[in-house]
């Protein structure tokens, strides 16, 4: 039989890896594409939907949140981020789908952030041992605390993350644009140049063509 320590950290690590159902995903949409996912709820939870257009385009996107019965409950067009909290109010398969159906070449690259909290079906369940009730109330609460610090701080990395890939995309964009419209800059130049030389002969074979006129008369 495990001593009394082990069983108690048993419960802590359930509690932390348990605690909340959460899927986060990064994915290309393709241009005059949608994409949708598929998640089923139960009535009494929440859910956390967040959303970033990472690279593609003018970093915008549409979405459309529906319930089990078709009905809407979040829609926006062309945005680049935003958050969405809701509570599960029928039970069933919720939809959510990300489309770039206004963009004719350019695929957008887009992070999700889906979690779920106080649905069964999506927390594994651990009959665990026998401990006071004190001694787990008190472990719970510490437990909890870590927990909530460690979220906050894997959602900040994230977001840093995400903050850091959109700012590197920005700059390969700027980049290549200024590289483009140098190198337009230069042909430009370049035109000019051979048309002044051009025109400047022109001058000279004219006024040259008139002397010999006149000295031959």
């Amino acid at each position: 039989m495990l001593p009394v320590s082990s069983h108690i950290l048993l419960i802590c690590i359930t509690i932390i890896l348990n605690k909340i159902h959460a899927n986060e995903l990064t994915f290309e949409l393709p241009d005059n594409a949608k994409e949708c996912f598929h998640d089923k709820l139960k009535t009494g939870s929440k859910f956390v939907l967040e959303y970033q257009v990472v690279t593609g385009g003018n970093y915008d996107v549409d979405l459309e949140l529906k319930s089990p019965s078709g009905k809407i409950l979040y829609q926006e067009t062309k945005k680049q981020y935003d958050q969405i909290e809701k509570k599960v109010e029928e039970d069933g398969v919720y939809q959510f789908c990300f489309s770039n159906e206004f963009s004719t070449f350019t695929h957008k690259i887009i992070y999700i952030d889906w979690k779920v909290d106080g649905d069964p079906e999506h927390e594994i369940t651990h009959p665990g041992p026998r401990v006071a009730e004190g001694a787990l109330t008190m472990i719970e609460s510490k437990i909890n605390k870590i927990h909530e610090n460690l979220e906050q701080s894997i959602d900040y990395q994230t977001h840093h993350r995400l903050r850091e890939a959109t700012g590197r995309a920005r700059a390969e964009d700027l980049q290549e644009r200024v590289q483009i419209w140098s190198l337009g800059q230069f042909g430009l130049i370049i035109i000019v140049a051979i048309g002044t030389v051009l025109l400047l002969r022109s001058f000279f074979t004219d006024r040259r063509t008139s002397s010999n006129v006149a000295w031959n008369r």
